[in-house]
């Protein structure tokens, strides 16, 4: 006797058939998900037709398509203010490891997005794009951030095959796609800090115009995380194939959807548009150049892979450790001296950025290496080390091998963190260029590029600005780029040897960068920094600093046999020239003087980071200014050393901190 079929056998029948039928609908999709390629190969970019690109994927646990809004309740949790760029903790505090921070995720996305919705004049935003670097929680955190946000109403998801994605990609992507549709978008990095279990993990935001949100953005976002009462979700836990075709479409409402899309396109497009491609390729075929990139394990090494070996030629063995791991492969993806120190070896140069006398030849011509989500960048050159201050007073003076600067004749504007060395200021100077020196962070940049599309007010550009901690940008973006550095340098380096084709000797990055020192003279310059000090002794530290350097009498100082003197101090603030905000308490700035060099000034900066995820770090930075030729083979920590001992001694840096030494000096 046949027996009527259980509700069970009849909703598992439902689901043999449903699933029949979506497998007829994405079958086309089937051959380009392979975990083995996490992004697109250039083959795979091209413009889908209508009906693939439309298309509906059923989320990857083979749940409904659409799922219901619910409101959750939660409670505010603490520390939640963002610092120059966005927040960073422990990756355990983002997983909500201990009750306290359960639901760290929802609560700051959910006050993050309150804000963006009151900027829009208090409407949904219809499209925001989520990416990260690839680091440890990335895709576990974009799972929850895409149900946040469509429990918000937000119609348009926007994530990159893979979900990794490199910061100055995002910022392209946000200002380029379809026309700048998204309205803004969010980043899962800690930029340079490392990642892993017991590391760090990080999200900001970026605005419209693809720059990072400013102060009163973040404040406010805080201000909202310290009363926040429930946040907005969907009631289906399905996760969301980050490893779907470009193109799919996975519906989680009704009226809210993830679309994956080519991490690549907008930003080899907004790079096209600044350098001359054809022209850099040709370079790169050149006898006696060769070129060698490390990515450090970071979102930039794909992105290498496509622009300087896809489209520019280069052989694969330029590149070095440019596949996105996500503990970086356990190193600290941060491209200075101390933590690209491979890189550093394989340029011919010793740790402190000295030409090293065991270098095997031959070296590669040029050097560069990326942070952790691409947006910073190291230049080196063979035995040559290029301070992050003399690389952007170097692209300055030589904007006319870049395309961007060169077709407007020149730069309209360029701009320095206070803390970057003054190599720019005496180059903007020369070629009468409007400088700007403002507080670390990119998004003060942002405002300038911006003055005449956001505020219509001053027309700055093309732009050019740069931060000592090996950042470099222009305005085709709205963030740092470090891969834009390393085809400035391509292009530096293209213009100098077409103009010498006739010795047949490849000029290399040391030549010009002595030949620029021979011309406005050198600014020594490196950064001591202090990590995870205790963050009571580091404003201890600050605190004397400020009332007996900044506020206190010059004259009680004490002398030393040093012959280095002590002048005076200021706190820096600044008012933004584009729409008159205030930024104080920006870093404290010791000024001294050499006795046995005509009172030669040379100066100190200290300024707290706000990158850390525990403890605080300590800057000090350290600069002075040599117009002699005789001494500018020196290397940067020699020639600062004294000056570096006379002011560590001065504020009692080991009484205070503890520390004997900085943990890095750059």
């Amino acid at each position: 006797m046949t027996m009527p079929s259980s509700p069970s056998n009849l909703q598992s029948t439902i689901i043999t058939i449903l699933s029949l039928l979506l497998l007829s609908t994405t079958l086309a999709f089937t051959h380009n998900t392979s975990p083995s390629s996490f992004l697109p190969k250039t083959t795979t970019t091209t413009t889908r037709s209508s009906s693939t690109t439309s298309s509906t994927r059923l989320c990857s646990s083979g749940g409904a398509t659409t799922a219901s809004l619910k409101n959750v309740p939660t409670t505010p949790i603490e520390g939640m203010r963002p610092g120059t760029s966005g927040l960073r903790k422990k990756v355990e505090v983002w997983q909500g490891v201990d009750d306290e921070n359960k639901h760290y995720v929802e609560n700051f996305i959910q006050s993050l997005y309150d804000v963006a919705k009151e900027e829009n004049g208090g409407a949904n935003l219809h499209t925001v794009i989520v990416a990260g670097d690839g680091r440890y929680f990335n895709n576990e955190a974009m799972q929850i951030i895409f149900r946040v946000l469509a429990g918000n109403g937000v119609e348009n998801i926007w994530v990159p095959r893979g979900g990794i994605m490199s910061t100055p990609a995002v910022s392209a992507a946000i200002r380029r796609r379809n026309d700048g549709q998204a309205q803004g978008g969010i980043i899962l990095t800690a930029s340079h800090n490392p990642g892993g279990p017991g590391e760090d993990f990080g999200i900001k935001y970026n605005a419209g115009f693809g720059q990072p949100a400013d102060e009163a953005f973040t404040e406010a976002l805080y201000e909202k995380s310290l009363s926040i009462k429930s946040f907005n979700t969907i009631d289906n836990d399905a996760s969301v194939d980050l490893l779907a075709p470009i193109g799919t479409k996975v519906s989680l409402t009704p009226t809210s959807s993830v679309e994956v899309i080519d991490p690549f396109d907008c930003y080899l497009d907004s790079l096209k548009s600044c350098f001359d491609f054809d022209g850099l390729k040709e370079f790169a075929k050149r006898d006696g150049f060769s070129l060698l990139y490390d990515g450090m394990h970071g979102a930039g090494g794909p992105f290498a892979q496509r622009v300087l070996v896809e489209e520019l030629g280069l052989p694969e063995s330029s590149l070095m450790r440019c596949n996105p791991l996500p503990n970086f492969g356990e190193c600290h993806p941060d491209p200075n001296l101390t933590y690209a120190a491979s890189l550093v070896k394989k340029m011919g140069l010793n740790p402190d950025g000295s030409p090293s006398s065991e270098s095997s030849t031959p070296l590669p011509t040029l050097g560069a290496a990326n942070d952790g989500d691409g947006d910073r960048n190291l230049i080196a050159g063979a035995g040559c080390f290029v301070t992050p201050s003399d690389s952007l007073a170097i692209i300055c003076d030589n904007w006319r091998a870049i395309p961007h600067f060169a077709k407007r004749g020149g730069m309209g504007g360029v701009a320095r963190s206070m803390p970057s060395s003054a190599a720019l200021d005496v180059v903007a100077e020369a070629n009468g260029i409007p400088l700007f020196v403002t507080p670390t962070g990119w998004k003060f940049f942002g405002n300038l590029m911006s003055s005449k599309e956001m505020f219509d007010g001053t027309d700055y550009t093309p732009f050019l600005c740069g931060e000592e901690s090996f950042g470099t940008g222009s305005d085709h973006i709205r963030e740092k780029d470090g891969l834009w550095a390393v085809l400035a340098w391509m292009s530096i380096l293209k213009h100098v040897n077409d103009g010498e084709k006739e010795s047949g000797q490849m000029v290399g990055v040391g030549e010009v960068v002595k030949r620029h020192w021979e011309k406005y003279g050198r600014h020594f310059y490196c950064r001591y920094d202090y990590e995870g000090v205790d963050s009571d002794a580091a404003n201890k530290l600050m605190d004397l600093v400020r009332d007996e350097f900044v506020n206190g009498d010059a004259s009680s100082q004490p002398s030393d046999d040093s012959g280095i003197n002590f002048v005076d101090g200021l706190e820096f603030s600044y008012t933004d020239p584009v729409d008159n905000s205030k930024a104080s308490n920006q870093g404290l700035i010791l000024n001294f003087s050499y006795a046995a060099e005509n009172d030669a000034p040379a100066r100190v900066v200290f300024r707290l980071s706000g990158t850390g995820s525990a403890g605080a770090t300590i800057r000090m930075y350290i600069e002075k200014y040599e117009k002699d030729v005789g001494k500018h083979d020196m290397a940067a920590p020699v020639a600062l050393k004294s000056l570096a001992d006379r002011v560590v001694s001065l504020v009692k840096m080991e009484e205070i901190t503890g520390r004997e030494g900085p943990t890095v000096i750059t």
